[in-house]
């Protein structure tokens, strides 16, 4: 690893605070290895970007290997990180790039979700998992794909506790929103609901949050709210990066959710023949971005339907 940079690339943040907790995070990730060449940057809303990192993570070094710092595989993981890699290694022939998964929804991060659930259970007054609702709270996509890994935790969690109502929530793009699903979960009786926001840092959408639940409480003043924060230093983020690390130098690291995909290659083969052309038609920017990236959830996504709660397939 002597001669390896590794690469987190997390989201962006209007939110200065979001950002620094990133760069915190790298700082006692190297405490953790301090063998390791650690760096990070940002995809947007940051002073380090995309292709400023990967050229700094290029300085001398043969090899870099990229984190996608992200819980969901929308258009910045399917589309955005690839292009810059391919540009990257075009700048610096000499250095071997390697993009690993992004964190994903996995049995790392439902641990991870499920030790929260367990922290708000035991702060409500009574925690009876028959009366207290749960909301899944995430960022939201108009990838649907990405929402649907949402979906999984879900289902997850239903299937490992007590629960009887477990619903899905976002706080931008797509629907339902955080007081539909507390509305709905009242009318269908719980006396508690525990919000489980899916964040791995802080960021306006986290103040948003808190705000949203100061007016649920003074609307539903007979409801106990439990509120969760962000994650993203749980010592199971830790651990799921340097397993990325490791899949990555056992040479087993999966391929990004869209590599081999008709998408991924066109936009591949364009990108050979005409970089301009590339950058104009295949998401690197506003509308066509999330077009893109719409249309490419249900062409690789085959597994999750749009706007599939588990809440709604259990209780409907």
């Amino acid at each position: 690893m002597q001669d390896t940079t590794i690469l987190l690339v997390g989201h962006g943040s209007r939110k200065r605070a979001g950002n620094d907790e990133i760069e915190r995070f790298a700082a006692e990730w190297r405490v953790r290895r301090p063998e390791w060449r650690i760096e990070a940057c940002f995809i947007e809303y940051a002073d380090v970007l995309l292709d400023t990192g990967l050229d700094r993570a290029a300085h001398g070094a043969k090899r870099v290997i990229v984190i996608p710092f992200i819980l969901n595989a929308a258009g910045h993981v399917k589309m955005e990180i690839p292009a810059a890699i391919e540009h990257a290694r075009e700048r610096h022939p000499g250095v071997a790039f390697e993009c690993t998964r992004h964190l994903g929804m996995g049995r790392e991060i439902f641990d991870v979700l499920a030790g929260q659930l367990d922290r708000l259970m035991q702060a409500l007054h009574m925690p009876d998992p028959c009366t207290t609702g749960v909301i899944l709270l995430g960022r939201g996509s108009s990838d649907a794909g990405a929402n649907g890994e949402l979906a999984k935790m879900a289902r997850w969690i239903f299937e490992a506790t007590d629960h009887e109502l477990i619903d899905l929530a976002f706080t931008g793009v797509t629907w339902p929103r955080l007081e539909t699903a507390v509305q709905r979960q009242v009318r269908l009786g719980m006396t508690q609901i525990a919000i489980v926001p899916v964040y791995l840092f802080t960021g306006v959408l986290i103040e948003r949050i808190d705000a949203q639940l100061e007016r649920l409480r003074a609307q539903y003043p007979q409801i106990a709210f439990a509120l969760g924060t962000h994650f993203g230093f749980d010592k199971g983020i830790f651990e799921l990066v340097e397993a990325r690390v490791a899949d990555a130098e056992a040479g087993d690291a999966p391929l990004l959710e869209c590599d081999g995909c008709k998408y991924r290659l066109a936009a591949e083969a364009e990108h050979l023949h005409d970089h301009s052309h590339t950058a104009g038609h295949h998401g690197h920017g506003g509308h066509d971005h999330a077009h893109h990236g719409h249309d490419h959830g249900h062409a690789c996504s085959h597994n999750h339907a749009p706007h599939a709660g588990c809440a709604h397939h259990a209780h409907a």
